[in-house]
């Protein structure tokens, strides 16, 4: 169909167990889907894919502000990088005309300044930058790619770039109207689909508050991670939430290409020692991995702390994670001031938090290991992976599983480690209306057989999502979405397709893991994730994770023993020459 899909497919060719992510063996796809740059509903994203530096299995990480847009009307789906050079290069991309340019200047310097620069080098604000700062060049394992204030965030996408010694891409194009195979039919099936977005309560809640607009709700019910994952509540939250943003610092909502629904925060702090100007707001991930998780209620602070993260490149949930992880593991006395620089930890200390993150990016001091991640901190302090909050190797994301089973598999068997987007069962149980396609909203405590069902089905339509590519906060219904890739790409496509298009992708992604050797032994998850909490919204509360992965597992037609899909199965789903 186009963006991760079609990656994982061209990818799967080329790479193997034995070749280094950071080599130029290696291969970074940018991608585009059939719908960017159509005004379809929330489908302006663009996706990095490859063998991921960081958990060397299946690398993806989608971005929304308006590059891939750009991408498409320069007249391209994507772009291949293989190889590496000798001296920092950026590519230039003006429709047909493309080169590499030398990059010395901007190596060492950080996102906001390579993007100013290279603006006003092309000579056109208008056009469109992605680019690595100081973590991408120094291979912080998760270094993000940082475009127009957006980030393609997780799985380590920008130090594969700086392997490549790749510092950005600025793209300019020209073509007005893209070419599909029924302008006026889509024009139609657009205004539907765009119209039922906007009507949708979700839809409204989220662009009045952003992601973080349930903040209150999730520490009420249990799904708030706090203090590194072990505390079930915290009268801190409220300070950071989304309703708190909107009555203090929101200054207007943000936009990305083709959106109805302006989840983004623009904000500025207009006083005191984090004054800045308008900027990119953090989101709920950010707010949890630099506010909840560290037990610290500074809002300014983490919209000072999250620039910073913008412009060094790296991914806030990981660095967070890793540093919450550092500090819980501290208190607990499996290490010792000695053992990291001399520094005290406690919680909220948030002058520590910074010097931490400085020198994770620098590679200085005990950062040398926390850059590598929490399982590079596990292993040299001896810690258990039954205490580290991550699966194969990436830190999970903050819907506490505990307050919602389908999160479980979520993050135990997801495609490219833990991910509350390719398979948010937090969200769709919120009554996201996919009835379409067989998946009900059901009671999320449930860890049965119909947990199993829904989650596969969730996990098979994000896959389709990811290569239209469409925001997985805009919801039409997903007749509305077959009509949608039936009039740009002219191929038969109706409910049936929906399903078996994603399920195909999904399972495409699953035989890419494989190949790079993960078997069924690492669809786990640690037990500082699963021990029940003795108060809060979710006491007593924690799935049955053997149970609910042996019934995903016969759902999909996945053997036991090997964690494959079924002979049956590829051929059922056109893969069964893989």
């Amino acid at each position: 169909m186009g963006g991760s899909g079609y990656a994982c497919r061209y990818l799967y060719d080329k790479l193997s167990e034995d070749t280094d992510p950071l080599s130029p063996e290696n291969i970074v796809m940018i991608m585009t889907g059939p719908l960017n740059g159509t005004f379809a509903p929330n489908t302006g994203r663009w996706v990095v894919c490859s063998k991921s530096p960081y958990t060397g299995i299946w690398g993806e990480s989608n971005c929304g502000s308006w590059f891939g847009a750009e991408v498409k009307k320069a007249g391209y789906d994507g772009i291949i990088i293989s190889g590496t050079s000798d001296e920092p290069v950026y590519l230039e991309i003006k429709d047909d005309k493309v080169q590499l340019k030398d990059a010395n200047f901007l190596w060492g310097r950080g996102t906001f300044y390579t993007t100013e620069k290279l603006k006003k080098l092309l000579g056109d604000e208008k056009a469109k930058v992605a680019c690595i700062g100081q973590a991408g060049e120094n291979l912080v394992k998760y270094a993000n790619i940082v475009s127009e204030e957006r980030a393609a965030g997780r799985t380590g996408m920008g130090a594969i770039l700086g392997s490549k010694k790749l510092k950005a891409i600025i793209v300019k194009g020209t073509k007005i109207k893209l070419e599909v195979t029924n302008q006026e039919e889509l024009r139609k099936a657009i205004i539907t689909a765009r119209d039922y977005v906007k009507s949708s309560f979700v839809s409204q809640m989220i662009g009045e508050l952003g992601t973080s607009g349930a903040m209150d709700m999730y520490n009420m019910t249990g799904e708030l991670p706090i203090k590194y994952f072990s505390q079930p509540q915290w009268e801190g939250a409220g300070k950071i939430s989304g309703a708190t943003m909107a009555e203090t610092i929101l200054v207007k909502n943000r936009f990305c290409h083709s959106c109805v629904i302006g989840c983004g925060r623009r904000v500025a702090i207009k006083e005191g020692m984090y004054k800045t100007d308008e900027m990119e707001g953090p989101e709920y991930e950010t707010l949890v991995s630099y506010g909840a998780l560290l037990l610290n209620d500074n809002l300014e602070w983490i919209v000072y702390i999250n620039k910073k993260c913008f412009d060094y490149g790296i991914d806030t949930i990981s660095s967070g994670a890793t540093i919450s992880c550092l500090i819980h593991h501290f208190k607990q006395r499996n290490i010792t001031t000695d053992d990291i620089d001399g520094l005290k930890l406690d919680w909220g200390n948030l002058k520590v938090v910074e010097e931490l993150l400085e020198k994770i990016v620098f590679k200085e001091g005990i950062g040398k290991v926390l850059a590598e991640g929490s399982n590079a901190l596990a292993k040299k302090f001896n810690i258990s992976q039954e205490e580290i909050a991550t699966v194969n190797g990436l830190e999970v994301t903050y819907h506490d599983l505990r307050s919602n089973y389908g999160m479980a598999l979520a993050y135990g068997i997801g495609s490219k480690g833990p991910s509350h987007n390719l398979l948010d069962a937090y969200y769709v149980l919120l009554g996201v209306p996919l009835e379409e396609i067989g998946i009900k909203n059901i009671d999320k405590y449930n860890d049965n057989e119909e947990m199993a069902e829904v989650c596969s089905l969730i996990m098979d339509y994000r896959a389709l999502y990811s290569s239209m590519i469409m925001c997985s906060f805009c919801n039409p219904l997903p007749s509305h979405n077959a009509e949608l890739i039936q009039n740009a790409v002219g191929i038969k496509f109706g409910l049936e397709e929906v399903k078996l298009y994603g399920e195909r992708i999904a399972n495409m992604k699953r035989l890419f893991n494989i190949k790079m050797g993960l078997t069924p032994k690492d669809d786990r998850l640690p037990k500082i994730l699963t021990r029940p909490f003795n108060s809060g919204g979710s006491a007593g509360k924690t799935p049955d994770f053997a149970k609910l992965k042996e019934l995903f597992y016969k759902f999909r037609d996945w053997e036991l023993n090997t964690g494959k899909p079924s002979k049956n199965k590829l051929k059922q789903l056109g893969l069964d020459t893989l």
